[in-house]
């Protein structure tokens, strides 16, 4: 760990020097590059620099209680406060997601229960939309499908930060986490009875991948595209031109498509930038596997046995099965309050990433 802080530590101070060079500040995609690497060292030099301090104050308080007993009534402290240090610092050693400072394209789809579902589709959306909202972030409804009652059959839409995310603290950083299926228990409004029913609907989270600098150019000879007229709940017609488009990615037989714009070019940008997100993840999703450190898995059926979370209204409870994460705060959570949840996965993560550094290093 000493070797790979002190090599950190000699990179922050060389960016910081970079900072301060007329060529890197007359360059924008260079000084944007530095300002994100030397935000990303900023944390773990401070927490080097509170290590340095706190082993510094246990070590002259050790040499002074032989002498007096008062400072050997201080030794618990200052070694929990070591300790805390020397954690806080190895978890910011932990390697990083590469995708950790990017924003997302978010999909969520109707699975198990009909209009239930499609319903419960509406309310994770207008979730997310309130989370991000909380904040700060933007969001862009990329394409949906309506149901007849109101819920959504389907929806993506893009959320982003506004500017530099702290580290940790990026759309894809927070929201990778919500990838899965998510089940609901609840009287339906479609149900005379009163029963509770159990529906499911599926979240995909994927990287947006806007810079195609960052991926594969897609060559036009492996697209399909297809125009046709955009519809909507029950066949009604959206709009009278043909301006909705379906993008095929031939080599994968990935298919896009977008409708929820007016123009035939706003849905194809709009499609290829879904594409990109979605050929990205799979390429990450190979080579994590290859390299056997596979991510949290995001479930490609939507099937109610591989849930990661429920949402319990009869009770008020939200429970992430991957963390064991419970709270009787439904409702806070389906207003976007989602922090303490996502807080959850992240410390999971973290442990999980720990334990992997520590049997490496046996």
């Amino acid at each position: 760990m000493l070797e790979s802080v002190e090599s950190l530590l000699a990179e922050h101070a060389r960016l910081e020097a970079s900072l301060a060079d007329p060529d890197v500040i007359g360059d924008p995609d260079r000084l944007r590059d530095v300002n994100r690497r030397y935000a990303e060292l900023t944390p773990v030099v401070t927490a080097q620099r509170e290590l340095d301090s706190a082993s510094g104050d246990l070590e002259a308080a050790r040499e002074l209680a032989a002498e007096d007993a008062a400072f050997a009534e201080e030794l618990p402290v200052l070694e929990e406060a070591v300790a805390t240090a020397e954690d806080r610092l190895r978890r910011l050693l932990i390697p990083r997601d590469p995708d950790d400072d990017r924003d997302v394209i978010l999909e969520i789809k109707a699975g198990e229960g009909g209009e239930e579902s499609a319903l419960f589709a509406g309310d994770l959306l207008r979730m997310y939309l309130r989370h991000a909202e909380k904040r700060g972030w933007r969001t862009e409804l990329l394409d949906s499908t309506e149901s007849d009652l109101g819920g959504y059959k389907d929806v993506r839409v893009a959320v982003s930060a506004k500017g530099a995310s702290e580290p940790g603290s990026a759309p894809w950083a927070r929201l990778k986490y919500e990838g899965g299926v998510h089940r609901v228990q609840r009287v339906p409004v479609t149900e005379s009875q009163g029963r509770i029913h159990t529906s499911a609907a599926g979240v995909w989270v994927m990287p947006d991948i806007e810079d195609t600098a960052d991926v594969d150019v897609l060559h036009p000879n492996d697209l399909k595209i297809d125009v046709y007229r955009s519809s909507g709940p029950g066949g009604q017609s959206v709009n009278t031109t043909d301006s909705a488009v379906r993008i095929t990615h031939l080599p994968t037989g990935t298919v896009v498509s977008c409708q929820n714009e007016k123009s035939q070019l706003q849905n194809k940008e709009s499609a290829m930038r879904v594409l990109r997100a979605r050929l990205h993840q799979m390429a990450m999703e190979e080579a994590a596997a290859e390299a056997k450190e596979a991510r949290a898995s995001q479930v490609r059926t939507v099937d109610r046995s591989e849930r990661i979370r429920t949402y319990n209204f009869p009770e008020n409870r939200i429970s992430d099965h991957r963390t064991g994460f419970k709270a009787n705060r439904l409702d806070a959570v389906l207003d976007g309050d989602l922090d303490a949840v996502v807080d959850s996965a992240v410390q999971a993560d973290e442990e999980a990433r720990l334990a992997a550094l520590a049997g490496e290093g046996e």
